[in-house]
């Protein structure tokens, strides 16, 4: 079986490529040091609807399929893992809004997502709470016609410049969500800085203190916010943060095709000697390999096959992992110039090894992975 990209996804990805390569790459180290993404930027992406891709034209955005949705994100991963950050989190509340929202919600809401009118985020991880996501500490009580939030949310991905937050709560002892606005009183965002990698993803903790939300903020049902808004949410940040480390594995290629192209030792070029070669083979052989991963997914999303959650799992585990080997030895092929903040290498360092822990940690995707062999296995009568 050939795969093969239609004519309109290669011309989809040349105009994301064209724009990484002018209004991202140039910039992005300088991003990183500034720990900012500029709202110009911001601004642009949302203008060439890319925040729009998998919104429905019906609610404003672009109806994008998942697979060119998946060459979007590998685009902007190969020229920023930071503004990818923006395309995850702003994408898992639109699909959790799209998916479980009601219809005021989807018809109020989805728009100005399409449009960037609001920014979202999601909110999940807590300081204490972190791959048990379901035992959230924060808390939501009904007092009257508002639900009543109290807790803290933390590592929040463009948190400092969302409008709008899909924030998971217990009630009622049930893990359920709700759509927090960004100038709701007793909502104190405090900017997350010095991080290791993702250092432009502008990330945040939220102080939750008396936080009175209208009752129609609700998503889905009580109970519903871990198993379905939220598991639909991380489903598809999984498959962008897949998708997104084939194209930082990838940068890791390129610039070291090109270190090695110009770089001499013992009289010859680096790309002529072969341990080079084998780890550059290695990058290629990773990149193939994790693109059709992700190729597989996004085509099992626009099927609708309920495999595509565990496909989108062994792609984010792979990609990431894989991602994290190629950066490894791209600041190995460049030595001590890989460790300066003069190359970017030492910059994909820093940010795939955020990739193998966020939208689920890399080990909590093989435990979901092996969980599914074992059911599929005792469908089929394997033992």
């Amino acid at each position: 079986m050939k795969i093969e990209l239609t004519t309109e996804q290669l011309e989809q990805q040349e105009v994301f490529r064209v724009f990484v390569d002018k209004e991202v790459v140039p910039c992005a180290d300088q991003f990183d040091k500034e720990e900012r993404l500029p709202s110009e930027l911001i601004g642009k992406i949302a203008e060439n609807g890319f925040l729009a891709a998998t919104i429905p034209e019906s609610n404003g955005g672009k109806g994008m399929d998942m697979v060119t949705h998946g060459l979007l994100c590998e685009e902007f991963g190969s020229g920023s893992a930071s503004v990818l950050s923006l395309f995850t989190v702003h994408g898992m509340l639109a699909q959790a809004i799209l998916q479980w929202g009601s219809p005021e919600q989807r018809s109020h809401l989805l728009p100005q997502l399409a449009s960037g009118k609001k920014i979202g985020a999601f909110g999940l991880t807590e300081p204490d709470i972190g791959s048990d996501a379901k035992s959230v500490q924060t808390t939501a009580k009904l007092d009257g016609a508002s639900y009543v939030l109290n807790g803290t949310k933390k590592w929040i991905s463009c948190g400092q410049i969302a409008d709008i937050f899909l924030i998971i709560a217990q009630c009622e002892g049930k893990p359920t969500a709700f759509l927090v606005e960004k100038d709701c009183p007793g909502l104190t965002i405090k900017p997350i800085t010095g991080l290791l990698g993702f250092k432009a993803a502008m990330l945040a903790e939220l102080s939750i203190e008396e936080c009175s939300i209208p009752q129609e903020n609700l998503v889905g049902r009580i109970g519903f916010g871990f198993s379905h808004v939220a598991g639909t949410a991380l489903d598809y940040g999984r498959y962008c943060v897949a998708a997104g480390s084939v194209g930082l594995a990838r940068a890791c290629l390129e610039a070291c095709l090109s270190y090695t192209s110009e770089r001499q030792q013992f009289g010859s070029l680096l790309k002529g000697h072969q341990l080079i070669q084998q780890m550059l083979t290695n990058m290629i052989a990773g990149i193939q390999a994790a693109r059709l991963l992700y190729f597989q997914a996004g085509y099992l999303k626009d099927t609708l096959d309920p495999e595509s959650i565990t496909a989108s799992a062994i792609a984010k585990y792979f990609a990431s992992t894989m991602a994290v080997k190629a950066a490894s030895d791209a600041v190995q092929i460049h030595g001590a110039n890989g460790c300066s903040d003069e190359y970017p290498v030492q910059r994909y360092y820093r940010d795939a090894k955020i990739m193998e822990i966020i939208e689920g940690s890399n080990q909590m995707q093989q435990i979901m992975i092996s969980k599914y062999i074992g059911i599929s296995a005792r469908k089929k009568g394997r033992k």
